[in-house]
């Protein structure tokens, strides 16, 4: 029996394959021992000195994202339990199981009667999980350890997980157990302390796009590294992800001519990385124009405006990681010329620019997936950030304003520059400066309040309307002068951001502080309770006319819900009491 040759040593058996059916990249190059599983260094150190040092638990608790190799990791450490090696002579376990003796072969090929592999999202009940505790009573059949590996335990139901925890503890020396999730947040403490847990890492894009040179290599094809860069940028760490990606991307390959990056972008529906550096660039500079029309052209060759924001914003997050550490420029997925308009973008940009923009784009992303045509949300997007990202950072328009020169907060973010023909004081015809009198106008003018109605009236004419609303329906007025009031609250209300906000504008108003006394009880009715009390009252008077009590003794059930003046409808007065909806 013998082996294909490998240049990676990641091929199965060949009892494996499967005889005339094609077997995709991430099931053909499924790794076989823990030498060739890579991104995993710290977890497969521990394991090589737990095997060592024959320190060996009971039970194992693999976890990480999709596709980084956690039921790939359970196969190889039940192959090392188990492996007796070529000559069939080893005793103990081994971090390097051979994959020639019979339970490395019949393990890899999922048909070894004692390694057991159960899938929870299709077996989630206590029913199973008895099969399992059952099973533990008796010895291997063939192999030194029992084995069980249980994929997507975060699924069992929780009657499962509470049957399987005695046996978890204390399980037969023969057993071992393997657990593999995705939602380790969702497994109980209480199984999570009875495991040794081993968190997958993502594999780096370094990593990720070394090993996929390799593998198509030994596919017989030269793959571009900028294209392979591409691969592993969405693959986001998955090998299996990246390997399905790439086995795809050999489908394009025409007269074995490898797939170049242009046609992996176009693949995978992406926007040329180079035309979203440019598109970037436009909208910073506030070239609200010529981002559109980059926009609608990367549109009209095929790019999905949602992954064109996607790569903005990782634009975002890169050009901020370049600002605070331009080693970050050594990226593998970034060509020489995209590095070097990275760092030149990223010394022009201020951090507020940068952060600013993060914020609109991550906003922008979530509208335009929810929206209608995603072009036009996209376009949207990239309108609003263009008029944003020039204005001027937030504590020079507070200094400025401080100290009463330079551009007002409300400017326009391209007036005049200080100093420039725009910004010279003219005069109009009644000789007064237009700069100084705007200046003047922009002062604010004392106002008076005099009473606490007069408070209220400048609050509906300011649009305060929801600090009104509680004003009038919160507040218990107990005395009301010029700079000063006292005031009680009803039940439910939050005195400090009524008093907080009642200050704000009285300051603001009448250009003096104002002292604002809270009392625990007394004063007078809320005017939301006066309200309510005088309706009450009302209500209760119109139950007593005689007309009213005969039709509410003539439609058992019915109610007076609303009392309406007869002004309010514009009839005619009457003497007698109008009664309106009764139900």
């Amino acid at each position: 029996m013998t082996d294909e040759p490998s240049l990676l040593g990641l091929d199965a058996p060949p009892q494996t394959r499967d005889r005339g059916a094609y077997r995709v990249l991430a099931r053909k190059y499924r790794p076989q021992t823990f030498d060739s599983l890579i991104g995993q260094d710290a977890m497969v150190r521990t394991l090589g000195n737990a095997f060592a040092s024959r320190r060996i638990a009971h039970a194992f608790m693999l976890t990480g994202v999709r596709g980084v190799g956690k039921t790939t990791t359970a196969r190889i450490v039940a192959r090392a339990l188990n492996c007796i090696g070529p000559d069939g002579r080893r005793s103990e376990p081994t971090i390097q199981p051979c994959g020639q003796c019979g339970p490395c072969v019949a393990i890899a090929e999922s048909r070894h009667p004692d390694v057991f592999e159960m899938d929870a999202a299709s077996r989630t009940g206590i029913d199973d999980i008895r099969e399992i505790i059952e099973g533990t009573r008796y010895l291997p059949a063939e192999a030194r350890y029992k084995v069980y590996i249980i994929d997507e335990v975060h699924m069992l139901s929780k009657n499962a997980f509470n049957g399987l925890l005695k046996t978890l503890e204390e399980p037969p020396p023969h057993v071992k157990f393997i657990f593999a999730t995705t939602e380790i947040r969702k497994v109980p403490v209480t199984v999570l302390s009875r495991c040794q847990r081993f968190d997958l890492r993502r594999i780096p894009a370094e990593g990720l796009v070394a090993h996929l040179k390799s593998i198509a290599s030994e596919e017989g094809f030269a793959v571009p590294d900028d294209a392979l860069a591409i691969v592993a940028r969405a693959a986001e760490g998955s090998v299996r992800d990246a390997l399905s990606i790439l086995d795809q991307a050999l489908a394009l390959a025409e007269d074995g001519a490898p797939p170049d990056a242009a046609q992996i972008r176009a693949m995978l529906g992406l926007a040329d990385r180079a035309r979203v550096l440019d598109l970037y660039d436009l909208t910073m500079k506030g070239d609200a124009a010529g981002a559109l029309a980059e926009l609608r052209s990367q549109y009209d060759a095929g790019a999905d405006p949602i992954a064109v924001l996607q790569d903005m914003l990782e634009l975002t997050h890169w050009l901020t990681r370049l600002k605070i550490a331009p080693e970050a420029s050594k990226d593998v997925a970034a060509s020489p010329a995209e590095r070097d308009q990275g760092l030149a973008m990223a010394a022009r940009l201020t951090m507020q620019t940068l952060t600013r923009a993060w914020t609109l784009l991550l906003r922008s992303l979530a509208e335009t997936r929810d929206a209608p045509l995603a072009i036009q949300a996209a376009e949207m997007a990239i309108a609003r950030l263009c008029f944003a990202a020039d204005l001027p950072p937030l504590d020079r328009l507070i200094a400025e304003a401080a100290k009463g020169g330079g551009a007002a907060p409300g400017a326009a973010p391209r007036g005049p520059a200080p100093g420039s023909g725009g910004a010279r004081a003219s005069a109009d015809g009644r000789g007064a400066p237009i700069q100084a009198r705007a200046q003047a106008d922009e002062q604010p003018t004392a106002v008076s309040v005099p009473t606490f109605e007069a408070l209220l009236r400048r609050l509906e004419e300011e649009d305060d309307l929801i600090l009104k609303a509680r004003v009038e329906k919160f507040v218990r007025l107990v005395s009301f002068a010029d700079g000063r009031m006292a005031i009680a609250f009803a039940p439910g209300a939050n005195p400090k951001e009524i008093v907080s906000g009642l200050q704000d504008r009285l300051k603001a108003w009448t250009g003096k502080s104002w002292l604002i006394d809270m009392r625990e009880s007394g004063g007078a009715p809320s005017i939301a309770e006066a309200r309510d009390s005088a309706r009450a009252a009302t209500m209760n008077a119109v139950s007593q006319h005689p007309l009213v009590k005969a039709a509410l003794e003539a439609f058992p059930g019915a109610k007076i819900i609303d009392v309406i003046e007869a002004e309010t409808l514009g009839a005619p007065e009457t003497g007698d009491p109008d009664m309106a909806d009764d139900e």
